[in-house]
């Protein structure tokens, strides 16, 4: 780690050291090049297992920034159109007055479809089929593109399906050709059973959950039980096995900052182009701004990711987070990318103060 960046170091050793943290992975990229990577800890609730090098743990909602990566790869072949009707590409969904819905709609949670209508099970979300068919047959919860509604689960069967009936493939086989494989990043959206033993185990926050609690709304409520989850299914071969682009990648803190070195980079990284500089660029173009209907919050969203709404340090900048604290930061103007995992979750779905410390702790070292 570059020297200048000890204070990173200290705050995170400090994290562990109180409790803060059981185990966690934080890296900075500057330039396409890695200037902080820091691991510790325990990689179970026991404290029995170190957090090695190459220990991974579920993200959750962090891997819809991979997501949309793929999308926009994709968008800057030329092989899809943000602007263009879902059913182009998918004409089943065309179906409950929804012709008109764009796939930007779906990179922006503005579509109408945050949650299924029909009750859905557990075992529903490892049958991909079904899952796409039921949001492809249903109406649209809200008028799209009017205001954003947190598609937590749904956005990767939707997106996920746009791509596969592009390419003939799964999202999750797209990102590990065109993406992880060629970059040697460690991030998987379907987890081979061989990498099972590295897997970090997830440790479910105390306190009620994020959203659907006393006081939710009926969408809210659909959002957070349909179906209901616990933390401890992450735990599961079925789960890390299965693809489910919205919220089961598997990685670490570099594997998510050194994939986003991509975008901050204008494309090209390690002597690889696989975007245009405009094609990275298109996820900042605004597609929806106001109060998002499930999160409760204002928020600004572009194509696949949310946009600096005046608390980062510049302008350009994407971030998404994932229940739990994890958090991916792309800054376009510093060329910085900066990505935290961990496996001890507190009740938030878009990152926490210990991801925000430290790369506040980044920020003031950069600038010293």
């Amino acid at each position: 780690m570059v020297e200048r960046f000890s204070g990173v170091r200290a705050a995170f050793d400090e994290n562990v050291a109180t409790g803060e943290d059981v185990g966690a992975s934080f890296c900075v990229t500057v330039d396409g090049e890695t200037v902080v990577d820091l691991w510790g800890g325990f990689a179970d609730e026991d404290r029995t297992r170190p957090w090695r090098e190459d220990t991974i743990v579920g993200v959750y909602s962090t891997t819809k920034t991979m997501t949309a990566l793929t999308a926009l790869l994709l968008a800057d072949r030329g092989e899809l159109v943000f602007e263009a009707p879902v059913a182009r590409y998918w004409p089943e969904f065309a179906a409950g007055g929804k012709a008109d819905v764009t796939v930007a709609q779906l990179m922006s949670h503005s579509a109408g479809l945050c949650g299924w209508r029909e009750p859905i099970t557990r075992e529903d979300l490892y049958d991909w089929e079904k899952a796409t068919a039921l949001l492809a047959a249903q109406e649209p919860f809200w008028t799209p593109g009017t205001m954003s509604g947190y598609h937590a689960m749904t956005q990767g069967y939707l997106v996920g399906e746009v791509v596969r009936r592009i390419t003939g493939r799964s999202l999750g086989t797209v990102f590990r050709d065109e993406i992880a494989a060629p970059l040697g990043a460690d991030f998987h959206i379907g987890l081979p059973a061989s990498q099972d033993a590295r897997v970090a185990e997830l440790i479910a926050p105390a306190g009620p959950a994020p959203i659907g609690g006393d006081g939710s709304t009926e969408l809210q409520v659909n959002v957070a039980s349909n179906p209901e989850l616990d933390v401890q299914v992450t735990r599961t071969r079925a789960w890390r096995g299965a693809e489910i682009p919205a919220v089961g990648g598997i990685g670490n803190a570099r594997a998510v900052a050194e994939i986003h070195a991509i975008l901050a980079n204008g494309g090209t990284v390690k002597g690889r182009r696989f975007l245009s500089e405009a094609g990275c660029r298109r996820a900042l173009e605004q597609q929806v701004e106001g109060t998002d209907l499930i999160l409760g919050v204002p928020i600004r969203f572009g194509l696949g990711f949310a946009l600096n709404s005046g608390f980062l340090p510049n302008p350009n900048t994407l971030y998404w987070g994932g229940f739990g604290g994890s958090l991916a930061i792309v800054d376009m103007d510093a060329r910085t990318t900066i990505a935290y995992a961990m496996n001890k979750m507190s009740g938030t779905t878009t990152g926490d103060f210990r991801a925000f410390g430290l790369a506040m702790a980044y920020w003031d070292a950069s600038s010293a």
